[in-house]
């Protein structure tokens, strides 16, 4: 498997370099790790020869350092490197794991879905295989995919009219509620709308993402696609996209969102929330949304490098594909 490992970075770093990627190398330590709610990041305290100290994070992605370069004058860049979040170990989590990052200026975010897919044929390729496996679940890389929309996914495997509950002014917790509950999802007595969406995305539309042949999950509801976006001819989705195949997500994409303004209220609003739900914040990185107001339209994706090594080779846990885990 580790061989394997070896084999499929070497097929990928070809194809971004046939593409004229420009391979980067971002910091780990940030002073920001990123501003999602749910993202939970690792810091640690660094002390200058004043003594004086400060505290920096081990980023979660490369994110804000590559769209800083896009706005210095770079059109195609990628990164291969590790990132670290914590609250995270399973089978296909783990805390410090490898992160593929990938942006292209001026082009659609289909030209970054694109991408996606060719590499993980070309991992199953250097693999030696033609099908993803995952547990008992099984899929096809070399047919084309399927696009769903987020809202079609949630009619079809929930039974549940998503985009009712999205109003012009932001999202219908209780619509959302009265709605799971018709359909037999127990819903807390305490809930808001993110919680609860994600509730549904988890237990009624991944388990059927990526079987027998990849899932491009598209057009993400605009609040739960902080970075990117709003589609321009429905505000209340943006273009935000999620690649699945055996019921794992392998990729997480955005047409880039490049308004500084709403960045930062964004940004502010996640920052709230994860003080409400977990009473921490980070702070906002003030060089990356000075760089957001010069950087050009572009497309850009995040792809776990492991997981993908994980269905390519069989592999049970996300564990059996590194080279050294952390021990637990």
């Amino acid at each position: 498997m580790l061989l394997a490992r070896n084999r499929i970075e070497t097929a990928i770093r070809g194809y971004l370099g046939a593409q004229h990627f420009l391979m980067v190398d971002p910091p780990g330590l940030q002073r920001s790790p990123g501003n999602e709610t749910h993202l939970h990041a690792f810091s640690t305290i660094a002390v200058g020869e004043d003594g004086e100290s400060q505290t920096l994070y081990l980023h979660t992605s490369p994110e804000f350092s590559m769209k800083k370069l896009l706005a210095a004058g770079e059109a195609r860049i990628a990164s291969l490197g590790h990132v670290w979040r914590n609250r995270e170990w399973t089978a296909t989590h783990h805390p410090e794991f490898t992160m593929l990052e990938w942006y292209r200026v001026g082009e659609p975010y289909t030209a970054v879905m694109d991408d996606c897919v060719a590499m993980l044929r070309l991992a199953a390729e250097a693999a030696g295989t033609t099908m993803f496996r995952w547990k008992d679940r099984v899929c096809d890389p070399f047919v084309e995919p399927e696009r769903l929309s987020v809202a079609d996914a949630f009619s079809r495997y929930a039974g549940i009219d998503l985009l009712a509950t999205i109003r012009a002014g932001g999202t219908d917790a209780d619509a959302l509620a009265e709605q799971m509950r018709v359909v037999g999802i127990e819903v807390p007595t305490e809930y808001n709308w993110s919680y609860l969406f994600t509730r549904v995305l988890v237990e009624r539309v991944e388990p059927h993402l990526g079987m027998e042949r990849v899932t491009i999950l598209d057009r993400y509801p605009a609040s739960e696609a902080a970075l990117a976006r709003r589609s321009p001819d429905d505000p209340r989705v943006a273009e935000r996209f999620e690649i699945y195949a055996c019921g794992v997500e392998l990729a997480n994409g955005f047409g880039e969102l490049t308004d500084a303004d709403e960045q930062r209220q964004r940004f502010l609003a996640e920052m709230d929330e994860k003080m409400r739900l977990y009473g921490e914040r980070y702070p906002v990185d003030e060089d990356f949304l000075s760089a957001l107001k010069i950087m050009p339209d572009a497309s850009g994706i995040a792809m776990g490098f492991d997981r993908v090594v994980m269905l390519a080779t069989g592999a049970r846990r996300i564990e059996d594909v590194l080279w050294v885990p952390v021990a637990e």
